[in-house]
């Protein structure tokens, strides 16, 4: 016999070799009917597994969120079958689940364009209410690679051949149709719904290979329900309006062209934003110690040798060779220029900790498929910072980075933080003992803030190469994530660049390093603020906060004069005096969209007031040009100087 506990903790014998739904169904029919997988030891498994030693076991409803990858995978599934029965001789190669969907990729002579979707679409949803059982088998490797020959499958037999001889061949049938898969998968092919729509086709090569064929990708998404369906479509909506991209170009920001891939061409209004942004974190950053600094583009290999990145970030770095046969790289990281700073003169442990601050460029080589507008771009500005301090000090810093972290998203309107902490990766620099310490330190700090109340959670292997990192994950106004800031704490660098201070004891210790930053990006920062604003900045952020119309030209020197005084309290201003009907100015200007518009015609020149026209409203409010611009300034004013007033 065999002992199956289950997550109340009670535990019943059972023969071995019973399946999950054997047990759902002793213990009661309606269980057995509302199970569509379960988990063994943690694992997520199909409910026909049998069960062989003891194990704890957990159902799974499809009404459970461990159940929509599975009902993702089986769309992928039936999506395949549907396109076999369809387009007969189309070859099926590989179908994963991924956020927020599934794709399969097919091979055939004519790609699949968008109109071939809906037939698509129709046919799941036929093969879906068929409700066929979803049966896993375990075939041996020549019985598969015979089938998949005699079918025409020479994919499926390239993957066959990949699988370790030690694995299992499982093969999962729903009805006549069949595919090679590991699963799991759902009970049957009714479970997964209707909650699913495809979206778009795509070129991909195998295996990721140019000099591989060209396969026919069908993207589609799936969801547990359809309201849940609705609200993804209605958010992929949503961000098509926001695309800073296309508010970028509306509103004058900037633009990108191939002479230049991955860099910005900042236009003014876009980098008057820019400056705007690094203005704020200029002050928010002295105001709690830090020294600005400044540090060379380029630098030898030898330091890129010194501090790691040529062993295990070469590939993304831009390199170059002079005359003199000497190599070069653009550097894509701060932190050996911060060593060397630190470096420069003795250090006590009277003077830690030592924070260097630096709105760094930075070049890094993306894949140009990977370019994404300001957000993924391959030249940008860090708002870097380097805290070097002793093992003591490191839970303080961490700390005072976190409350000025969240500080600052609060200022730009974003309240919904997730901390996660990375651990070390398979590839880096350093020894155990050293990462253990790092680790031990920011999975201390991690506590302290879900103490706090904060939403914490942990991702193995995806520290940097030279330290673990605490990352803070903001959540924008349509719900999307976007990983901003970050600290990372580096025993190893320090050490290896023989950076040190005299201790208490007057003897050298090497100092800790806590790598910082806050946007992030400056680039990806301001995509998402465009993005999160849908292009309607708050006054304070905005690179034209006001533009003066006029109605009539009677009107013409009083917009000047409102304008000039506007200046003078220091509002970024602009005038449009054509020769145009005011109804024509507000939608210019709305798509451009500046916040303030201020309307002047015969009569509010003779009684020195003002209409003011907000974007995004119908409405129109008339005051004194004081108390407008009054009001204004003090609208206009960044958060951390309203605080300080």
């Amino acid at each position: 016999m065999i002992h199956v506990t289950f997550p109340d903790g009670a535990s019943r014998p059972f023969e071995p070799g019973v399946s999950g739904l054997d047990i759902a169904k002793s213990i009661s029919p309606s269980l057995a009917k509302r199970t569509v997988a379960m988990t063994v030891d943690g694992t997520l498994s199909d409910l026909s597994t049998p069960l062989k030693r003891d194990a704890k076991i957990e159902f799974v409803s499809r009404d459970d969120p461990r159940a929509l990858e599975l009902i993702r995978h089986d769309c992928a599934h039936v999506l395949a079958e549907a396109v076999q029965e369809l387009y007969p001789g189309t070859q099926v190669t590989i179908g994963p689940v991924i956020e927020n969907g599934f794709y399969y990729d097919f091979y055939r002579n004519e790609p699949f364009t968008p109109e071939d979707l809906p037939g698509i679409e129709k046919k799941m949803r036929e093969i879906i209410a068929r409700d066929r059982p979803i049966v896993r088998e375990v075939w041996s490797r020549n019985e598969a690679l015979d089938f998949f020959e005699k079918k025409g499958e020479a994919f499926k037999g390239e993957l066959i051949e990949s699988i370790p001889g030690s694995e299992d061949l499982s093969i999962y049938k729903q009805g006549d149709w069949l595919d090679l898969c590991r699963g799991p998968h759902l009970t049957s092919t009714g479970k997964i719904g209707t909650a699913f729509k495809l979206m778009k086709v795509a070129g991909a090569y195998w295996r990721g290979d140019s000099n591989r064929p060209m396969l026919s990708r069908i993207y589609g998404t799936a969801w547990t329900k359809q309201e849940e369906l609705d609200a993804y479509l209605h958010r992929l909506e949503e961000a098509e309006r926001r695309d800073h991209r296309r508010l970028g170009r509306e509103m004058g920001l900037f633009h990108f062209q191939e002479e230049g891939p991955g860099a910005v061409f900042w236009h003014a209004k876009g980098w008057t934003l820019f400056q705007t942004l690094v203005s704020y974190m200029r002050r928010r950053q002295k105001a709690v110690g830090y020294q600005e600094v400044n540090t060379p583009q380029v630098l030898d290999r030898a330091l890129w040798e010194t501090s790691g990145h040529w062993q295990t970030y070469r590939e993304n770095m831009f390199l170059t060779k002079t005359e003199d046969e000497r190599i070069f790289a653009l550097k894509p990281m701060n932190c050996p220029g911060h060593v060397a700073l630190f470096k420069n003169g003795l250090k006590s442990y009277r003077d830690l900790p030592v924070k260097i601050a630096e709105f760094g460029v930075v070049h890094r080589y993306e894949p140009s498929g990977a370019l994404h507008g300001v957000m993924r771009v391959r030249a940008f500005t860090q708002d870097d910072a380097h805290i070097f301090c002793s093992e003591e000090q490191i839970m303080a810093q961490a700390l005072e980075i976190n409350d000025l972290i969240l500080s600052i998203y609060g200022d730009f309107g974003f309240d919904d933080i997730v901390v996660k902490l990375s651990t070390r990766p398979e590839k880096r620099v350093g020894s155990d003992e050293a990462w253990d310490k790092a680790e031990a330190a920011l999975s201390k700090v991690l506590d302290e803030l879900a103490k706090r109340g904060m939403k914490t959670s942990v991702q193995p292997g995806e520290g940097a190469f030279y330290g673990p990192k605490l990352e803070y994950t903001l959540r924008d106004a349509i719900g999307r994530e976007w990983q901003c800031g970050t600290t990372q704490v580096d025993f190893n660098l320090p050490g290896r660049f023989g950076a040190f201070y005299i201790g208490a004891d007057s003897e050298k210790k090497t100092p800790v390093m806590v790598h910082r930053a806050m946007f992030g990006s400056l680039e990806r920062f301001t995509g998402i603020l465009i993005e999160h604003y849908a292009g309607h900045l708050p006054l304070w952020l905005s690179p034209v906060q006001i533009m003066v119309c006029t109605i009539v030209q009677d009107a013409d020197d009083y917009a000047l004069e409102i304008a000039a005084e506007a200046r003078k309290r220091g509002l970024n201003v602009e005038v449009d005096l054509r020769n145009e009907k005011i109804s024509y100015k507000v939608r210019e200007h709305s798509l451009t969209k500046i916040p303030v518009l201020l309307i002047a015609g015969k009569k509010e020149a003779a009684e020195r007031k003002i209409s003011i026209r907000r974007l995004g409203s119908q409405e129109q409010k008339v005051e004194t040009l004081e108390a407008a611009l009054a009001a204004l300034v003090e609208e206009a004013t960044p958060p951390d100087l309203k605080t300080q007033s």
